[in-house]
């Protein structure tokens, strides 16, 4: 069960000409942005990674407009992990349930999951808020996950998980999102 109190949503490397070739893009994008918005009504931090933008590119507009105010933690690692900066930020909320969304998720996703369940976190990927270029490698990715200990989730899963009640305003924005 998720508890707010308890989440972080956690955003990998949705950047660049990259994203443009995931299988089902529309639809993962659509679904990034439901989570980062309800993030935003339900006071979750929110920890935004980019794997070497210089390079690969910044977070596509569609997204990137969400995160106003933020800023990308820039990586070189596959893993979020391998960021000092990531494993700093993430320490500081004191908060141990990830909602992992991003791309590949055969490869970051993946090795970010990986590494955080090694680091005591409890690991809930949104299933259809990850991507790979190929369904296959995400099957893969999300199959292996899962045999480490991750739980799978999707947005609409995810965010009723953390209410217990239909009623209240942050309730109503919610479902406004989905």
């Amino acid at each position: 069960m998720l508890k707010r109190e308890d989440v972080i949503l956690v955003v990998v490397d949705v950047q660049g000409k990259l994203a443009t070739l995931m299988y089902e893009k529309e639809e993962f994008f659509a679904n990034v942005i439901r989570m980062i918005k309800a993030a935003k009504v339900l006071g979750l931090p929110v920890i935004w990674n980019e794997q070497l933008p210089d390079k690969l590119g910044k977070t596509i507009p569609e997204i990137a407009e969400h995160l106003e105010g933020m800023q990308p933690l820039v990586k070189k690692s596959f893993s979020c992990c391998g960021n000092v900066d990531f494993v700093q930020s993430l320490a500081s909320y004191n908060r141990k349930q990830i909602l992992l969304v991003g791309m590949e998720t055969h490869i970051c996703v993946y090795q970010t999951a990986r590494d955080l369940l090694q680091s005591g976190y409890e690991v809930f990927v949104v299933t259809d808020a990850v991507a790979s270029r190929k369904w296959e490698n995400k099957q893969v990715g999300l199959s292996v996950m899962k045999e480490m200990g991750a739980k799978y989730t999707s947005v609409e899963m995810a965010l009723f998980d953390m209410f217990e009640t239909a009623e209240g305003e942050q309730f109503r924005e919610i479902v406004q999102i989905v």
